[in-house]
Order: C-alpha cells, then sequence, then structure tokens
C-alpha cells in the first residue's frame, strides 16, 4: 500500500511539471508572437509609407513630406500627407498592388480615399486575394489636387489568425519536447525504506534491492526498475505461488495501464539473469501464476 502511495505521488509530480512546462511553453510562445505581431505592423507601416511616397512622386512632388503612417483602428491604417496632390486611380491601384503583394498577411483589404475637409469618401476600391472578388472602378479618370488621406484597412483575419494557427501547431511539438524532457529527469522509483528489507539472499545470489544489482558468484548485474520490482515481489515470498494478478497490479497498475505481455517479458529477462545460479528459478504455475523456485 505504501509503495502505491508513493508511485501516486510521483506520477502526481510528472503530471504537475506537464502541465508547468506546457503553461510556460504557451506563454513563451505568446510573447514570440507578440513579438512577430510588432514586426509584421512595423513593416507594413513602411510598406504603406511607400504606397504615399510613390503617390507623391507621380503628382509630381519630390520634396514635400508623407507625414506618418496612423492607426486608426484593429488592422486599419492612414496615410496622409503635407501638401496637396492628385493621382490617377489606376496608378494607385496598381501602386497598392504591387508594394502590399510583400505583405504575407495583406491578402483582402479595402482603400478609402478621403477628402481631408469633411471626410468624404474621393475614390475607393477593394482588392481581394483571389481576384475575381476585386471591386476596382473608374481607373482612368484623374482626380483633381487636392488635400487627401488614404485609409487602408485590411481583412481582420491577417495577423490574428497566423498568431492563432502558429501557437495552435506549436502545442504538439511542445507537447513532444515536455514529454522528452520528462522522460529524461524521471527519477527513479525506490522502494520505500522501513517496509521492505533492501538485500536478499537467494541461494547463492546476493539481491541488492536499492541498488537494484544482483550479485552471483562474484559477478554483478544491473537490473531495471521494473525487474527490481518484480523480483522484490518474488523475493519476499520465495517458494510461494504469486498470483499474475497481483504481479500486474502492483507493478502497473499505478501507471494506468496493465499489459499483460510486459509481465512475461519482464519475467523472461530476469530468468536470463538468475541462470548464473542454478538453484534458482522462477517458473509457472499454471493457472496460477510464478514461483521463485530456491533449492537448497
Amino acid at each position: 500500500m505504501h509503495l502505491s502511495r508513493s508511485l501516486l505521488y510521483g506520477k502526481r509530480k510528472y503530471l504537475f511539471g506537464l502541465i508547468l512546462l506546457s503553461f510556460i511553453s504557451v506563454i513563451c510562445a505568446v510573447f514570440s508572437m507578440t513579438g512577430s505581431d510588432d514586426f509584421i505592423i512595423a513593416r507594413r507601416e513602411v510598406l504603406l509609407r511607400r504606397i504615399g511616397d510613390e503617390l507623391l512622386t507621380q503628382s509630381g512632388d519630390s520634396k514635400s513630406r508623407v507625414l506618418p503612417v496612423k492607426k486608426i483602428a484593429e488592422n486599419e491604417y492612414q496615410i496622409r500627407f503635407e501638401h496637396e496632390l492628385t493621382f490617377q486611380p489606376d496608378s494607385l491601384v496598381n501602386t497598392t498592388r504591387r508594394l502590399l503583394a510583400k505583405d504575407p498577411l495583406a491578402h483582402d483589404y479595402v482603400v478609402n480615399v478621403l477628402n481631408c475637409g469633411n471626410s468624404s469618401v474621393a475614390y475607393g476600391y477593394a482588392i481581394s486575394k483571389n481576384k475575381k472578388d476585386d471591386i476596382v472602378a473608374c481607373k482612368g479618370r484623374v482626380q483633381p489636387r487636392a488635400c487627401y488621406m488614404i485609409n487602408v484597412k485590411f481583412k481582420p483575419k491577417g495577423i490574428n489568425t497566423a498568431k492563432n494557427g502558429y501557437l495552435l501547431g506549436s502545442l504538439p511539438f511542445l507537447a513532444f519536447i515536455g514529454f522528452i524532457f520528462l522522460r529524461s529527469v524521471k527519477p527513479r522509483r525506490a522502494l520505500p525504506d522501513g517496509q521492505y528489507t533492501s538485500m536478499f539472499t537467494l541461494g547463492s545470489a546476493l539481491f541488492d534491492a536499492k541498488n537494484r544489482k544482483l550479485i552471483i558468484n562474484g559477478k554483478t548485474i544491473d537490473l531495471t526498475g521494473t525487474e527490481t520490482r518484480v523480483l522484490h515481489i518474488f523475493a519476499a515470498s520465495p517458494n510461494e505461488t504469486i498470483e499474475r494478478s497481483r504481479l500486474q497490479k502492483e507493478i502497473w497498475e499505478d501507471e494506468g495501464v496493465i499489459v499483460g505481455r510486459s509481465l512475461d517479458m519482464f519475467i523472461s529477462k530476469l530468468r536470463k539473469k538468475l541462470e548464473f545460479d542454478p538453484n534458482i528459478n522462477i517458473v509457472v504455475i499454471r493457472g496460477k501464476g510464478y514461483k521463485l523456485e530456491i533449492n537448497s
């Protein structure tokens, strides 16, 4: 019972460790995505300023400034100018399409050219990832020189969808890394001190349960943790039949799964390690279980 409680406690520690590692990984991923968003936004603003610069050049203005791009809402930006300008709609459409093609998340957006005085729409169009859905009209009409502002609104799914996709896509990888980490640092499950004897004499063999070793005729043989637990049950009751169900329950039940073939495999491995002493053998008691036979 004490062994079961000890294993259960250890199992809870591993579960807590996995949850903690996953939480830290998700936080790191969120901060990483935030940093990535900042870069994408900064790069997008540079592209928008390039649009304003080319419009001024096409208007014959090579001296006045494009004012700092203003973010007026989530996924919506405004390009402003120092002086009045004129523009050709077809040139504006081609310029925005060419430059925003360099933004990997700017597949769908709406452009509205506003009059500075009353914010009325002087010209507008919509660009879609599927060109068949583009809405572009009146491309041939040159707009008069005036004070204009250009609002560019991107479809909201852009950055947010990318963030969620990257984050969700990274979770299986983070879970795999957490599993490998916990497997690598998983401590040995030692037998509880005081409840069981850690040293046994089995024929001419010495079984050191605490250090997981068998010493037979001066030869030291290392045991795995599971082999040690199986042999410990036999050593505590030599020449007595141990039911198969008891072995399975005490060795694997706390790990949440019982695999019958696993017991047979470990019994076979133990037999090979005990064969150096012909007076010791694990025999099958048909229909019941196993017995550790020790001949005097």
